[in-house]
């Protein structure tokens, strides 16, 4: 009887292990950002309300399927399984991310493996709109503030500059409109020694290859009338993203990612 005991502890004790060290396999990225990486799906009634808007951290978990995570081993290590953790929200800059509460939540959650990657600009450079802008030092040190927090709990972070508006266009090439704001993003990646993504660059480059057209009628918002029951009147937005538009800078940071 007392080896039976025995055999059955011992079995449950290799059956917690497997588990755990199943679970300890698995890894969280969490996107932190603004309305261009938010995912719309969670908000209520999304379908009548805001599709076919996407965020690109909204179509990105279906990159990380078990045969395409060999291609991000560098970032990711041996891990067999990945979670998108989508807390962009529109209307956010670093600061009022911060401010908000938002940071604070993803911090409490961080556990030592986990990735955060950051894409901020498109608010913070907003002059015009005093309650979210942020000045370039103070981009800067809010950046600073999430790199620091993210390694203190024991996780990778990634600086993403800020993606692409479908504006200005110029002899058949999208420009910055950012400003300093990409260059600023890279400037703190080099100074504390962390992997970014130039998405500013990437996107305009990806665009640019496309034709103003085909990008304009294709990946972001910009439709006729009575298409969609959320935008009856039809919608003119060269910021954010239709479905495709999405999925399309989604596979730019995955693509990106292998080669940090």
């Amino acid at each position: 009887m007392r080896k039976i005991k025995f055999f059955i502890l011992g079995t449950c004790s290799v059956l917690l292990l497997g588990a755990f060290s199943f679970k300890s396999k698995v890894t969280t990225i969490y996107l932190i950002g603004d309305s261009t990486v938010a995912d719309y799906s969670l908000e209520e009634n999304y379908q009548t309300k805001k599709f076919p808007q996407v965020g690109w951290g909204q179509v990105f978990q279906p990159f990380f399927q078990k045969d395409s995570l060999k291609l991000v081993k560098n970032i990711l290590g041996s891990v067999k399984e990945v979670k998108i953790d989508d807390r962009a929200k529109g209307g956010r800059s670093t600061r009022t991310f911060f401010q908000e509460g938002r940071w604070a939540s993803v911090y409490k959650s961080l556990q030592k493996g986990d990735i955060v990657m950051m894409q901020f600009g498109h608010n913070d450079a907003a002059v015009d709109k005093t309650e979210r802008y942020v000045n370039i030092e103070g981009y800067k040190e809010f950046l600073r503030l999430f790199i620091s927090q993210t390694k203190e709990k024991g996780g990778t972070p990634i600086i993403l500059t800020p993606v692409a508006r479908n504006y200005p266009w110029k002899d058949g090439r999208l420009s910055n409109v950012h400003g300093d704001y990409p260059k600023a993003a890279i400037d703190v990646a080099k100074e504390l020694n962390v992997k970014y993504i130039d998405l500013n660059e990437l996107s305009m480059s990806f665009f640019s290859s496309k034709g103003q057209e085909y990008v304009t009628t294709n990946y972001f918002m910009n439709f006729e009338a009575d298409k969609y029951p959320a935008f009856p009147e039809g919608q003119k937005d060269n910021t954010h993203f239709q479905t495709k538009g999405g999925e399309e800078i989604a596979r730019l940071v995955f693509n990106a990612m292998k080669d940090l």
